[in-house]
């Protein structure tokens, strides 16, 4: 199970981290993505993570702004989002993949398992 928090209102230029803990033992094992929705528009991806934490892999719109990190004593994974934009806002949803070899996945049907979804709306 994955729960998702941190979303909220922010002005564009500022930030927010988004948290996703995940309830479960072999959460390490785990290869681990964000992705985001908006109103009308299919659900895209933003960032992945393998399980180690040792790579990670940006949408082309976010690289350089967000960072997406784990720490897997906690069972978290984050999304740290600097100088947000009005197009950042979305529906953020965080998924895990239970098999994940050591790589990195970016499509939607890469993954096993989502949260419920933290929503995040950037003012102009």
């Amino acid at each position: 199970q994955l729960q998702a928090s941190g979303g909220g209102l922010v002005q564009a230029g500022g930030s927010l981290r988004l948290s996703c803990a995940a309830s479960g033992r072999t959460f390490s094992r785990y290869a681990m993505g964000w992705f985001r929705q908006a109103p009308g528009k299919e659900r895209e991806f933003v960032a992945a993570i393998t399980w180690s934490g040792s790579m990670t892999y940006y949408e082309d719109s976010v690289r350089g702004r967000f960072t997406i990190s784990r720490d897997n004593a906690k069972n978290t994974v984050y999304l740290q989002m600097d100088s947000l934009k009005p197009e950042d806002t979305a529906l953020y949803y965080c998924a895990a993949r239970e098999y994940s070899g050591g790589y990195l996945y970016r499509t939607v049907g890469d993954y096993d398992y989502w949260g419920q979804g933290t929503q995040v709306t950037v003012s102009s």
